[in-house]
């Protein structure tokens, strides 16, 4: 997988195809018990898609059901959906009852179990899904309970993070940057003069996306669901506080705005509607914080022209839940028939015929295997004209059991395990935060923190003035009161898991 494609980069997608396919039960084999003359189950899945329909998802589902059928007597309906109409459709097919049997909870996992989409999974991961509960750490299955139930399990990705730096290659290698020095944000401020003296016109550091802040992607502390109480250093000894109030969060204001007036940020990066990719290719921008894992660290990524090279920070990876639940998929309460959902969602996990087709599509006419588990293109086919190509494999279950990409790492997944298996994790792994009770206050608190956060996390005011009336501001939407109703349920839990 060249990069692991972001959530905020959508491009509308106008229309949505759903596809079906009959079926004939005459020719299926059946498992774990299952009599041939058994009905064929039809299951309707539905995921989103980040870019143009394929025009083979057709073929896709075919071969699916090829294999689906004779593993376990099932035929599918693969329902891509643009993610800008994502949650509309979905939630239409809630509200009007129509059969939805397996989707993905992207970046909402509690939300979709507080709206009751999602039915249990822990009987039927016993009895149908073994697959799952096999490719899965025991921790990260834990982390997907809610309320001591599991109503989802996570993709098979980097189930931790550790903050890192994107930098143009060119430039890095240019003036001789020591990328080994950099131990924290701190530490960047070296790089930025240098790159300020050498390349005037280029702002030395930018934000990750179009409406980001500098420290969007710069976390030493964990959310726990929401930004709105937080646990410092992962730990805290479960002590949740007020994040805007804390003492390193105001120190890093103040250097954010020492950099801000001395050049080393966009000057425009609290309005800026450039995207990184422009700013970077029309040698605006040299970086910009990132999340780093295997994938970004092995890889040279290229906009456009420019070669950029994510550095890491030397700390160590951490697991927090909301890395682990970013992307799960579930059985929803439309499932006409949950077990076997289930069986189909094992093979997603489970079988590696069934992870290439989803993932990479048909060998031969999408990909063609080069050597070992690596593929590239066939011959006279690009991203541009082949009919599969989503590079989405970080949605598709256990893309472990998948093949790489040409030109990433043939060790990747391998890497990437190891990984997972060396992040520290946060005392508060797998504890879900339930809104609901404050969600008033929650709201009002958003948009005290639209209203501030942007222009302070990027230097473009002074905090010694903003950051008090940011506070206030904070108090006066009931901050306090979220935190405590936080406080006492991340004690709720401690007390269950103990």
């Amino acid at each position: 997988m060249k990069k692991k494609l972001k959530l905020f980069s959508v491009l509308v997608l106008t229309s949505v195809l759903l596809l079906s396919a009959c079926s004939s039960s005459e020719n299926s084999s059946i498992n774990q018990g299952d009599s041939n003359n058994e009905e064929v189950t039809e299951l309707k899945v539905a995921f989103p898609i980040f870019g143009a329909l394929p025009k083979d998802m057709s073929l896709i589902e075919d071969a699916v059901n090829e294999l689906a059928q004779k593993k376990i007597n099932v035929r599918v309906k693969l329902m891509p959906i643009s993610f800008s109409n994502w949650m509309q459709q979905t939630n239409l097919m809630f509200s009007s009852g129509e059969q939805l049997d397996l989707m993905p909870s992207i970046y909402n996992y509690s939300q979709s179990v507080l709206q009751g989409q999602l039915i249990p999974l822990d009987e039927l991961l016993a009895s149908h899904g073994q697959g799952i509960v096999k490719a899965l750490d025991p921790a990260y299955l834990d982390a997907s309970k809610v309320k001591g139930i599991i109503y989802g399990v996570p993709t098979m990705h980097e189930m931790a993070m550790v903050n890192g730096v994107s930098m143009r290659k060119d430039i890095v290698q240019k003036y001789d940057v020591d990328t080994s020095k950099l131990q924290t944000i701190e530490d960047l401020e070296k790089v930025l003069k240098t790159v300020k003296a050498g390349e005037p016109n280029m702002a030395p550091l930018i934000p990750s996306t179009v409406g980001a802040s500098i420290l969007n992607n710069y976390k030493t502390f964990d959310e726990l669901s929401n930004t709105i109480g937080v646990l410092p250093n992962y730990d805290n000894n479960l002590k949740v506080v007020n994040l805007y109030e804390t003492k390193e969060y105001a120190e890093q204001l103040k250097m954010l705005r020492r950099w801000y007036q001395e050049g080393l940020i966009l000057q425009d990066a609290s309005t800026n509607q450039a995207n990184p990719s422009d700013l970077i290719d029309s040698e605006r921008g040299f970086s910009f914080l990132t999340s780093a894992h295997p994938a970004a660290l092995s890889e040279t990524a290229k906009s456009n022209g420019v070669e950029m090279k994510v550095y890491k920070f030397s700390q160590p990876p951490v697991s927090t839940t909301s890395q682990i639940t970013n992307t799960m998929w579930g059985i929803t309460v439309n499932s006409k028939n949950p077990e076997k959902a289930m069986d189909f969602l094992n093979l997603m996990y489970s079988d590696k015929d069934i992870a290439n087709l989803l993932i990479w599509g048909i060998e031969g006419k999408h990909y063609d295997i080069k050597s070992g588990n690596v593929i590239d293109f066939p011959q006279g086919v690009d991203a541009q004209s082949s009919g599969y190509y989503m590079n989405m494999g970080w949605l598709f279950g256990n893309q472990f059991i998948a093949h790489v990409w040409n030109g990433t790492d043939p060790e990747l997944w391998e890497k990437v395990k190891e990984f997972n298996a060396s992040a520290t994790r946060s005392k508060a792994l797998g504890f879900t935060f339930d809104s609901s009770t404050v969600k008033t206050e929650v709201a009002s608190i958003g948009n005290v923190i639209t209203q501030y956060a942007l222009p302070l996390e990027t230097g473009s005011v002074d905090p010694d003035k903003i950051l008090p009336k940011f506070i206030e501001s904070l108090k006066a939407a009931g901050i306090d009161k979220v935190i405590a109703e936080k406080q006492k349920q991340l004690d709720e839990w401690t007390k269950e898991k103990n």
